[in-house]
């Protein structure tokens, strides 16, 4: 008989992709309110180092964008948010606390920069506190309990599907199409575009952010990094631009 070589995490994954993945009776219409433009988490706030790849020339065109905001999703901060949302809801799915928890902590600790780690606590506490007013669950206010308010924006999303039974790659999918449309928000704004050159980037990212998605419901943490080094230094060297409009 063979012997399975899978670890611990890895047969979580692959335990719970199914029953994460299923209808399960939730309602996907929160989600599309949770990761709406609207929905108030101050996102409108935030380029992810666009506004000084901007400034240094990277991002000038619809072109330079679309291979930004690429790289990024397949490369960058949002693969690893989707990684870290997926873990997030597979633990909350088990109820496994303390699998949770240590997503959360890994979340806080992999911000490259000040600036990133307030982007993305600033957006989870506040995503927090929406969904608890307008939505109270049970599960998320274990969550709360458990690690408290400040958490980074893909935990808190992942455990708010969990908890309201909604199923794990459309969270990704929603939550990875959110991101990219806020970076492309971000640029139309910076370089300025117009609102049809970031329509156009948003239509050619979609069909890259269904591929990341489905290859995040599987991952696990070993899974967690990327490459997209030269966005990691915008959000360093974002903190010292003499002119700004986002927070980072």
């Amino acid at each position: 008989m063979a012997t399975s070589t899978l670890t611990r995490t890895e047969q979580r994954a692959a335990r719970t992709a199914t029953t994460a993945d299923a209808p399960a009776g939730g309602d996907l219409l929160p989600l599309l309110v949770w990761l709406s433009p609207s929905f108030p988490i101050g996102a409108f706030a935030y380029s992810h180092g666009i506004e000084w790849a901007v400034e240094a020339g990277d991002v000038h065109d619809r072109a330079s964008l679309a291979a930004w905001a690429t790289d990024l999703v397949e490369h960058g901060g949002p693969w690893s948010d989707a990684v870290l949302l997926a873990c997030a809801h597979r633990a909350t799915v088990e109820r496994d606390e303390r699998a949770c928890a240590e997503v959360a902590e890994i979340a806080l600790a992999l911000a490259p920069s000040r600036e990133r780690r307030l982007e993305t606590t600033q957006q989870g506490t506040s995503f927090l506190a929406a969904v608890r007013a307008a939505w109270p669950c049970a599960t998320v206010e274990r969550f709360v309990g458990a690690s408290g308010e400040r958490v980074a924006l893909p935990v808190a999303v992942g455990v708010a599907a969990a908890g309201h039974r909604i199923a794990l790659v459309a969270t990704l999918e929603a939550f990875l199409l959110a991101t990219a449309s806020n970076l492309v928000s971000a640029a139309v704004r910076l370089v300025p575009l117009g609102q049809t050159d970031g329509t156009l980037t948003v239509a050619h990212l979609a069909p890259l952010v269904r591929t990341v998605a489905a290859r995040a419901a599987t991952a696990t943490l070993d899974d967690v990094g990327g490459c997209a080094l030269r966005s990691d230094v915008a959000s360093m060297r974002h903190e010292t631009q003499t002119t700004r409009l986002f927070r980072s």
